[in-house]
């Protein structure tokens, strides 16, 4: 009997991108999936290979725990007994806040959920954050800051074609989400115009009409530069300015204090090249920014993003049709992941953990006190600083800060240095081989769950297949781990049971999802939250094109009467007076800046065959064959200077540590910049250089610029 093929989501980045799973002898086959709007069928290398990490041969099947210093396989009841013991011998030794929790923007809303209320409720402790903090914490406090709320794109990316001029800030959409270029490629044979903002030459920035490359760590000064031409040139928009925001006297004296020839001495981007770039985005009706990480992971990336987020609403560019800021995340689970609990100051439904009422909400979902609920905790980077010390015991799901992490060898200390390690992880990564016991958990297609996408669609994956014997799902084993801690209640293994509890949590929420339903995420291919459980009539929609789906009206079932919010703030903001904020920056360094024993900045980033850490797409024979090994990207101005050729090693030095990989020479980048992508461990580990620097108000490290040298390495050090 031929076995229907089911309808899910690729496990990889915050496209979601649909596609169908069908089990066959052979494996598991991926075959297209028209129907999901946002890709269309389409998918990139790392979407057709993902069965590949379902093949047992690759994956881990039996918990692992450590014996004589190796990690051996043992049964489920022993590993969790051992995890539970670990946590309550750091607990009743330290206290509660010497159990750490540390999560994933990979793993399902369900899970997220469940883990926060595992820290909270189970543990009593403060110290739980997640790996997205890496990735879009600071566009999520700017935007908060300006417009009340952070969703990543408060728009569909049905919208990117019809817009009359996009500014891709620090995205190499190309290579880190290859399905979304067709809106690049769709928005130019419409008549729109495309700017892309990066200090290299990129895959995606040669589809531009114009490209800045500034130097690293200068975009604040850049997005202030294009603001001051903006007022200058009288493109502002004074009647929008007057009816829908607060706070332009300020900011726009801020962005008057750096005028052009300031701002091209600052970033090495020409005066007629800033004034192209306003030209090109004040020119149409309707205009775009999209931030990603490169402006974002700056010791100052809340800053930097607040800079373009005023741009926009200088020239009416936020609330309208087909305009707006907007953030593309990274992660699978990005959005969704930093929503409901896992994130260090706050409780499902995006509420701030610091505030009374949404304190007592959530509690009264949970059956606590809320007064046993704990503050805000440690932001990442700070929760594994502090491992060893503060922290005693951490429960680690879903991430892999051995290599994703800054200043990653002293993070590998840290983790070395605890009393206890537990990790849940799908393969056995750098991060899990040094565990006191390892858990074999199921991975996208073995389970069902919801994701949040880039564009706030709340997406449901299904399960196509059993996982192999002997792996159990997150959820299971925290489950298992409160029942042996002492609660028995409340935390259930099925995942639509744990989704309407998060329905609860999140009513009345900035992210309300109260009225999602399984049965509506199937029917409706994906909700847009906010969507509460209350009858709502939208704003008319703007047109759509004929294969986008965000406009057109869907059948609700009799369940939940609102249909979503594909588009936010076209009526208000999201803030008390439905105004949104300037907010008054200015350009200030980066945390560390070149000097004459570090002469030459280091960026880093994703390229297409590999995703984050590379601990599931290293294990897949094509994408390895693609990307098999880090490489040091450098001018042949640079690599002139110090005499390497193509494929020669080349040391990246900082105050930090050192990283050697093959030179990789191209006229691509700036002469004083080097790139290296963050994928590999060992000698090639990008993040070994990397600052922790902080942004003060997002608590992002400053991945994206650091002082460091260049050394010719010798020829037999092979990194990986």
């Amino acid at each position: 009997m031929e076995t229907a093929p089911t309808p899910t989501h690729c496990p990889y980045c915050a496209l979601q991108c649909g596609m169908h799973l069908t089990p066959g002898p052979g494996g598991v086959e991926v075959t297209e999936r028209a129907d999901f709007p946002v890709n269309r069928g389409a998918l990139c290398g790392k979407g057709r290979t993902a069965p590949a990490l379902l093949s047992s041969a690759v994956r881990l099947t039996s918990p692992l725990v450590r014996s004589g210093g190796t990690l051996v396989p043992a049964g489920w009841d022993e590993a969790l007994d051992r995890i539970a013991a670990g946590l309550t011998a750091a607990r009743t030794g330290h206290g509660p806040d010497a159990c750490g929790v540390f999560g994933g923007g990979g793993l399902t809303n369900e899970k997220a959920y469940a883990l926060g209320k595992f820290a909270r409720v189970v543990l009593g402790t403060s110290q739980i954050d997640y790996n997205g903090r890496f990735c879009m914490s600071s566009a999520a406090a700017a935007g908060t800051r300006a417009f009340g709320l952070d969703r990543g794109l408060p728009f569909p990316l049905a919208d990117l074609p019809r817009t009359g001029c996009l500014v891709l800030v620090g995205s190499n959409l190309a290579e880190t989400m290859p399905p979304a270029l067709r809106y690049l490629t769709e928005l130019r044979a419409n008549g729109g115009t495309l700017i892309v903002v990066d200090p290299r030459r990129t895959r995606t920035a040669e589809q531009a009409d114009l490209h800045l490359a500034p130097r690293p760590g200068t975009d604040l000064a850049l997005a202030l530069g294009l603001l001051h031409l903006v007022v200058a040139e009288g493109r502002t928009d004074d009647a929008y300015i007057r009816e829908r925001t607060s706070g332009w006297g300020e900011a726009r004296a801020a962005a008057m204090a750096h005028w052009p020839e300031h701002v091209e001495r600052i970033t090495g981007v020409p005066v007629p090249r800033l004034r192209e770039a306003v030209r090109l985005f004040c020119a149409p009706e309707a205009a775009m920014v999209l931030t990603a990480r490169g402006p974002e992971q700056q010791s100052k990336g809340t800053d930097t993003v607040g800079a373009w987020i005023n741009l926009c609403l200088a020239t009416g560019r936020a609330g309208r049709p087909l305009s707006g800021y907007g953030c593309l995340t990274g992660q699978g689970n990005g959005q969704g992941g930093r929503e409901h609990g896992q994130k260090a100051d706050q409780l499902p439904g995006y509420r701030k953990l610091t505030d009374p009422a949404a304190r007592r909400h959530v509690a009264e979902v949970w059956g606590v006190d809320p007064d046993t609920l704990p503050g805000p905790g440690r932001s990442a980077y700070e929760l594994l600083d502090a491992l060893g010390t503060d922290v005693r015991a951490l429960l680690l799901m879903g991430s892999n800060p051995v290599v994703s992490a800054p200043r990653a060898a002293h993070v590998e200390d840290r983790l070395r240095s605890l009393d206890f390690l537990a990790v849940a992880d799908v393969v056995l990564s750098e991060t899990a081989a040094l565990a006191d016991v390892v858990l074999p958990v199921t991975q996208w297609a073995e389970e069902t769950g919801t994701t949040t996408s880039l564009e706030g669609r709340v997406l449901l994956r299904r399960r196509a297949l059993d996982p192999p014997p002997g792996v159990r799902s997150d959820l299971a084993v925290l489950h298992g781990l409160a029942a042996r801690l002492g609660v028995e209640k409340g935390f259930p293994t099925d995942p639509e049971e744990v989704f309407d509890e998060l329905r609860r949590a999140s009513a009345g929420g900035p992210a309300d999802y109260s009225g999602i339903t399984y049965r509506r995420l199937s029917e409706e291919n994906g909700v847009f939250w906010p969507c509460p459980d209350t009858p709502h009539r939208p704003a008319p929609a703007t047109p759509a094109p004929p294969h986008t789906d965000p406009a057109t009206p869907v059948p609700v079932p009799p369940e939940a009467t609102h249909p979503g919010t594909p588009r936010l703030f076209l009526d208000r903001f999201a803030t008390e007076d439905g105004r949104a904020r300037f907010v008054p920056v200015a350009h200030r360094p980066a945390a560390e800046e070149p000097d004459a024993e570090y002469p030459v900045l280091l960026t880093t980033g994703r390229v297409v065959a590999q995703y984050q850490s590379g601990a599931q797409t290293r294990r897949v024979a094509e994408l390895n064959a693609a990307a098999p090994g880090p490489f040091v990207e450098l001018h042949p101005r640079l690599a002139a200077r110090l005499g390497a050729a193509e494929g020669d090693p080349v040391a990246v030095v900082s105050r930090r540590g050192r990283a050697v990989a093959p030179a990789r020479i191209t006229t691509g980048i700036r002469p004083d910049t080097v790139f290296m992508p963050f994928h590999w461990p060992g000698a090639g580990r990008a993040n070994t250089v990397t600052n922790p620097a902080l942004d003060p108000t997002s608590r992002m490290p400053e991945f994206k610029v650091c002082a460091v040298r260049l050394e010719r390495a010798a020829p037999d050090v092979t990194p990986g």
